[in-house]
This record gives structure tokens, C-alpha cells and sequence, in this order.
């Protein structure tokens, strides 16, 4: 059964194109930081704006660069069977251990539908590489129920584990409540793993994590402190890592003419510009995603702040590794050139 930390690994690029010396520095990243293991081109590497050559590029590459030194999970999925089918045909050809298959997104499957048309169809074709349904349906707009998952559970030997997105609490004890013990369950959300590791009645087994591509050592190390029981070792963690755990989704409050508007820096966008700002390949999110407003960014700016004046040593891995000054990339203005729109909202 899959446990631990797993980064959900963001695609770095240069120049409008993907920047594969910054993909094996930040993979040797997480190496180097004890990483359970590594996610390629899921959501939050972009997926759905890298062509197929790129995505297939990605995981071959993060697969070369984890092969004995930990888990190598592809991200699979579609919206589209048969380009799943594919991508975990050319995923398992390059040595993954594991692919992760988002629910289809906009097409609205039912959960019947997804599990006899979408997951049943790898499951088969596959048998032997394990086949990890992702469950996110503020993103995808559908849900595999948990009654559905339990049924391939059931029947198929490589549905043995599942990414729990839904934000739900009662949809996780459902699913653990379907599925018994034998089924993994993995965080989708990370300030929701300790919770959902010392509930007993989900009794996750770790987290696929998107903060972890900063801090890989502290995300772990708050999954073990949690699986281990020791409570007070884990909230102290909790709390520190908290500000950054914030940033998954950036909310702010923005001026028009005509009144004030919502507005929301979806992950990878948060996580990339404060890689950028600490001195971390990365580069920009590729369009539609953009940069963030002001604000936004002053949010991002914020948190890392916090983090560095209250628990220095949670950041000092990405500043011996990257050889870069945390205080300098926080403080000087320079650094910050280019990671947010400049302009009004309104303009």
C-alpha cells in the first residue's frame, strides 16, 4: 500500500517551453529531501496545457530520475478513454510503478459511467502497474462515489489506493467505510492530511502534496509525526507549515467600476510564483493561467514571511540547495519583477 509524502510535482518552464534541466534539479530536489515519491504531470504540472509529446516527455524524464530511489507516478488521466489508455500505455512503457487518473473532467460522466467507461478499462489493460482514481470534483464537475470505487476495489487488484480531493470528511468515511482497510487512502488536500491520517474512520495513509514541491522534508516528516500518533509534534508542524498550506488557492478581493470582484489563484499559479520568488526552477504557469494580482502576490509574499521569521529551518533546504539567499529573494524588490500583473485589475 502506498504511504507517505508524494509531491505532486509542478512542470517548470523557460521560454515557453518546458525547462527539463529545471525538471531534474527540482526532482534531485526531492530526492535529496526523502520524498516517498514523485507525481509527473498531474494537475498540478499542468496537464491539461502540455501537449501530449511534452507529457509523455515529463514522465519519461521524472521516471529516468526516481528509477530505485522512489515511487514514479504518472498522471494518466482524461477526459477522453482512449488518450488515457494511451498515456498509461506509454507511462507504464517508461517504468512507472503507479498512474493517477483524474475523474473526466467537463464531460460529467455519472460515477456508474466513470467506473465501467474510465477505470474498469485501464484496470484491465494494465494489471499489473496500479491504477489510482483521483477524486476532485470542484475541478472536474463529477465524482466517483465511493460505492463505485468499491466495486473495482473489489474486482481489481491494481485499484488498491485513491486521492481524496473532495474537501468532504463524510465522502472520506464513506469511502473507508466501502472499502475497508485494504484500499489506500491519500490526501488531495494538504491541510487536510493530519486530520484525515488520525481519524480513524479514514486512516489515510499519507498525502499527495502540492506545498511538498517547496518543503518536501517538513510535509513528510508532518505525515509521519501523524501516522506515528505523536499529536502535539504533529500540530506544532501543522502550525508552522500552515501560511503555506494557505496558498493552494489564493483568494482576494478586487476594485472595479462596478464593484468589487472575487478573485482566485488556483494552484499550480500560488506555488510557482513563490518558487519563483525564492529562486526555484519553476518558471510561469502556462496560459490560460497567468500571473496574479497584486494582492495576491503580496498574500504569497506573506505567508513565506511568516514562515521564515517564526521557523527559519523549514525553508533552509531550498536555500542550501539552490544556493540562494531566503532573506534577500523575500526582501528585495528586484526578485519580484515579472511574478504579478503589474496593471489594475480593470486594465
Amino acid at each position: 500500500m502506498l504511504a507517505g509524502c508524494f509531491t505532486a510535482l509542478i512542470t517548470p518552464f523557460k521560454d515557453e517551453s518546458v525547462d527539463y534541466d529545471g525538471l531534474e534539479r527540482i526532482v534531485e530536489f526531492q530526492l535529496q529531501n526523502r520524498i516517498s515519491g514523485i507525481l509527473a504531470a498531474g494537475t498540478t504540472g499542468e496537464s491539461p496545457s502540455l501537449t501530449w509529446d511534452e507529457h509523455n516527455a515529463v514522465i519519461e524524464t521524472v521516471s529516468r530520475l526516481t528509477r530505485n530511489r522512489c515511487v514514479c507516478i504518472a498522471g494518466t488521466g482524461s477526459n477522453n478513454t482512449a488518450e488515457a489508455l494511451n498515456a498509461t500505455r506509454h507511462a507504464v512503457e517508461s517504468g512507472v510503478q503507479a498512474v493517477l487518473v483524474v475523474d473526466p473532467y467537463y464531460n460529467g460522466p455519472s460515477s456508474l459511467e466513470i467506473r465501467r467507461e474510465y477505470i474498469e478499462p485501464m484496470a484491465r489493460a494494465f494489471p499489473h502497474v496500479e491504477i489510482i482514481p483521483y477524486i476532485i470534483p470542484g475541478r472536474t464537475g463529477t465524482q466517483l462515489l465511493p460505492e463505485d470505487l468499491a466495486l473495482l476495489h473489489k474486482r481489481y487488484a491494481n485499484v488498491k489506493t485513491v486521492k481524496e480531493a473532495t474537501g468532504s470528511l463524510d465522502n472520506m468515511k464513506r469511502t473507508r467505510f466501502c472499502c475497508g482497510s485494504g484500499l489506500s487512502i491519500l490526501s488531495g488536500d494538504d491541510a487536510l492530511t493530519c486530520e484525515m491520517i488520525q481519524n480513524p474512520e479514514i486512516a489515510a495513509s499519507g498525502v499527495i502534496s502540492v506545498v511538498s514541491n517547496i518543503v518536501p522534508g517538513p510535509v513528510g516528516r508532518l505525515v509521519a509525526l501523524a501516522a506515528e500518533k505523536k499529536l502535539d509534534e504533529a500540530s506544532d508542524l501543522m502550525k508552522a507549515l500552515q501560511p503555506l498550506f494557505d496558498l493552494v488557492t489564493v483568494k482576494t478581493t478586487e476594485s472595479t467600476p462596478m464593484g468589487p470582484v472575487m478573485c482566485r489563484a488556483r494552484n499550480p499559479l500560488p506555488i510557482k510564483t513563490l518558487m519563483a520568488l525564492l529562486g526555484m526552477p519553476g518558471g510561469k504557469c502556462r496560459p490560460p493561467l497567468g500571473r496574479m494580482t497584486i494582492n495576491g502576490f503580496n498574500k504569497v509574499v506573506q505567508a513565506a514571511r511568516s514562515v521564515q521569521d517564526r521557523n527559519p529551518e523549514i525553508l533552509r533546504p531550498v536555500a542550501e540547495f539552490f544556493g540562494v539567499d531566503i532573506e534577500a529573494r523575500l526582501t528585495d524588490p528586484d526578485f519580484r519583477h515579472g511574478l504579478y500583473y503589474e496593471k489594475p485589475y480593470t486594465e
